[in-house]
């Protein structure tokens, strides 16, 4: 790409350009949730305000840090399994507990009393100004404005139900249709798109195994198949096919700059975990899919992009790769951390990758680090040992 990377600034606002779906991607066919009961105890500490604050889980609860320093600010005590997503404004993160989705105040330091109950809580969505929040364990679909969420009061919004509860996820365009996927427990089929009086536009049910979304440039929207993507665009679906018989691309990134969607890219459906080493590249213009082979493997939380809509795959190699979407080509490789293997178990810790502007956040288990990068010069602003080894990373992000 010659066009440069565009250095955002950590200090001032919350940035606005962020990975919309990559950290709420699921590592797995199967949304398994602790049995612990999840309640917030927020430490005895004074509650001052976090700035542009990052939110990393741990075994027993939720650090807070300041997105500039790295510094833990405060902890949060939260059992269970629990997994952090931005909720699209200036101060608050969506957590996924066992009870159901919480919203954080990060910038306060709070668990906030705002929560969206239900079993099995999984995607959670940002685009065109609202919130979309699937539950799994319903199939219940709630569509809300971030920005209400300042009056610490549950947001007034959009409700949807599911003909059948499932593995799912949603999203509402800019003009008020709603996107959902389509399945039961035992299989997911493809999408429906809904007009803002939920009034059926459309549907496509030759998507195996549907799961996880991203946006493209234009507002095109692609879920992934077992055989490739869906792709939503203009008021109609389209198929691209993988090249394989089991392609699957169960994960996304997509950006508003670019319209090139970045997806994870698997070929053995009998794997206990397969580990690939190729990524897929879809133009949603051309309906086109190209595969590029990385030469490191990664997992489902190392998927992201960049300012520029750059694609951004973190390694098993340990370094963050820079991709040109549009030719497939590697800039650049960023090293950041060592050389780690994806376990095989979707919930236990590995390097985890999130990008909010030109910075990229990348956590280390291992040695119990976070490492803030600069994605235009390569080079280390920052890092910080925390006290416990950390899961998923996330942070506030505005706008999207």
């Amino acid at each position: 790409m010659n066009k440069s990377i565009r250095t955002r600034a950590l200090t001032g606002t919350a940035l606005a350009l962020a990975v919309s779906t990559v950290l709420s991607a699921c590592g797995g066919e199967e949304k398994a949730s602790s049995d612990a009961k999840a309640e917030g105890t927020p430490s005895a500490k004074p509650a001052t305000a976090v700035n542009q604050p990052l939110v990393a889980s741990f075994d027993g609860g939720l650090y807070l840090l300041d997105g500039e320093s790295l510094e833990l600010r405060k902890t949060i005590d939260l059992p269970g399994f629990n997994r952090v997503n931005p909720a699209g404004d200036e101060d608050h993160v969506v957590v996924s507990t066992d009870t159901g989705f919480r919203v954080l105040d990060a910038a306060g330091g709070t668990l906030t009393d705002i929560e969206y109950k239900g079993s099995k809580p999984g995607h959670v969505v940002r685009h065109a100004g609202k919130t979309v929040l699937f539950t799994d364990g319903t199939g219940e679909v709630n569509v809300f404005d971030p920005a209400d969420l300042s009056s610490g009061k549950k947001p007034q919004g959009r409700t949807y139900a599911s003909a059948e509860a499932h593995h799912g996820v949603a999203i509402e365009l800019a003009n008020g249709e709603l996107l959902s996927t389509l399945g039961t427990e035992e299989k997911r089929t493809g999408a429906l798109v809904l007009d803002k009086d939920d009034k059926e536009l459309a549907r496509y049910e030759k998507c195996p195994g549907v799961h996880g979304e991203a946006a493209a440039q234009n507002e095109a929207v692609g879920v992934g198949c077992e055989d490739g993507i869906l792709i939503y665009k203009d008021g109609k679906f389209t198929k691209v096919e993988a090249p394989d018989d089991y392609g699957r691309i169960g994960n996304q990134a997509g950006s508003d700059v670019s319209p090139v969607l970045l997806g994870d890219y698997k070929t053995d459906a009998e794997a206990e975990l397969e580990r690939p080493t190729r990524i897929s590249l879809i133009d949603t213009e051309k309906k086109k899919l190209r595969l590029v082979d990385l030469g490191t493997s990664y997992s489902f939380r190392s998927l992201a992009r960049g300012p520029e809509g750059e694609a951004l795959v973190l390694g098993t190699d340990g370094a963050v790769h820079v991709i040109d979407p549009a030719s497939g080509k590697t800039e650049k490789k960023i090293p950041v951390v060592g050389t780690w293997q994806e376990p095989l178990d979707w919930q236990q810790p590995r390097p985890t990758l999130f990008v909010r502007g030109g910075t990229a956040y990348v956590s280390d288990p291992n040695k119990k680090a976070l490492h803030a990068i600069d994605l235009e010069t390569g080079k280390e602003i920052t890092s910080v040992t925390l006290p416990q080894s950390t899961n998923e990373l996330s942070g506030v992000v505005a706008g999207h």
